[in-house]
């Protein structure tokens, strides 16, 4: 039976899932949810997929499950990859870091991208006020990560995790919402060898890259 994944294209959450199944060998069926039309907050997707309206959703026969982490893992487990990390010690330094990444860094570049690129789309003003906050936490985050990368090429021992691509998912949109990553040599030196060394993660960034400067253009919107 195919695996199937609701998401739109631009979605830095959808890339993390699809790189990693490319990574994987693990084919999926793409099912686009266009999130600028609002397909995902409809009554009949919260009902069948996401109470939150949110993408991407991962669905294979009865299960049904959301968040990107959460997917990953699932798809981690079916084919036995090491991607969830090879010793008991590296499994839960994966863990770790995927959870600190939800916890500590990508709610609040979020918060960022919402602020300076959502609304600027919707004609909103900017909060400062919280664009300050939200900065100051991915600044002090980054400089956590800084510090570990420090020599190393992945976050966890010597090879790719799940736990490089959820501290990876921000540079989907670090250009258009200006997060201050170029401060951190070692988290962009990491990042550098990511694209460099996956073509999954480059080709999904330019997925990303595309579906948003042309939905961005469509409405006249430079960032």
């Amino acid at each position: 039976m195919t695996i199937k994944i609701y998401g739109d294209a631009g979605s830095g959450s959808l890339r993390r899932v699809t790189a990693a199944a490319k990574i994987m060998g693990i084919e999926l069926e793409r099912v686009n949810v266009d999130l600028f039309k609002g397909e995902s907050q409809t009554d009949g997707f919260k009902a069948r997929f996401n109470p939150h309206g949110l993408t991407p959703v991962l669905v294979d026969g009865d299960t049904v499950l959301y968040e990107a982490s959460a997917i990953n893992l699932y798809l981690a487990g079916k084919v036995n990859s090491p991607l969830v990390g090879t010793t008991e010690k590296d499994r839960f330094h994966v863990l770790q870091w995927m959870f600190w990444s939800g916890e500590q860094w990508r709610t609040f570049t979020t918060t960022i991208f919402d602020e300076r690129v959502g609304k600027t789309v919707m004609g909103l003003p900017k909060d400062e006020a919280l664009l300050g906050f939200a900065e100051g936490k991915v600044r002090a985050a980054a400089k956590v990560l800084d510090k570990h990368l420090e020599g190393r090429k992945f976050m966890v021992g010597d090879a790719l995790t799940l736990a490089d691509l959820d501290v990876a998912a921000p540079f989907s949109q670090v250009d258009r919402a200006k997060f201050p990553f170029g401060d951190y040599p070692n988290l962009i030196a990491w990042h550098d060898n990511l694209l460099q060394s996956f073509p999954a993660w480059a080709e999904t960034k330019a997925e990303v890259d595309n579906r948003i400067d042309t939905f961005l253009a469509s409405v006249g919107v430079t960032l």
